[in-house]
């Protein structure tokens, strides 16, 4: 089980949230061509150790989160609301 400490709503089970993708990647312009789409979605690595998600608190306060998470262990270390002007930042507790 993952323990995410979102903050506003303080630790919750994973299960509250759904998985919203990398946070790590520059996705082109919208009228970008099919092969620059096509690098950023597919063509990318696939890191091991710690990873910047997007996670979306969709069973408590609906905030998009930037979840710092270790992709080998599944540890959590910081948390941050996604949303510029709402740049809070909390440890994982759990």
């Amino acid at each position: 089980m993952i323990r995410i400490t979102c903050p506003f709503c303080g630790t919750r089970d994973h299960s509250e949230f759904s998985y919203g993708g990398d946070a790590t990647v520059d996705y082109p312009p919208l009228d970008a061509s099919m092969d620059e789409w096509n690098a950023a979605i597919y063509r990318r690595s696939n890191p091991r150790g710690p990873h910047k998600e997007y996670w979306h608190h969709v069973n408590g306060c609906r905030a998009w989160l930037i979840v710092e998470r270790n992709t080998l262990t599944h540890e959590v270390g910081a948390v941050t609301f996604a949303h510029p002007g709402l740049r809070k930042t909390v440890e994982n507790s759990a």
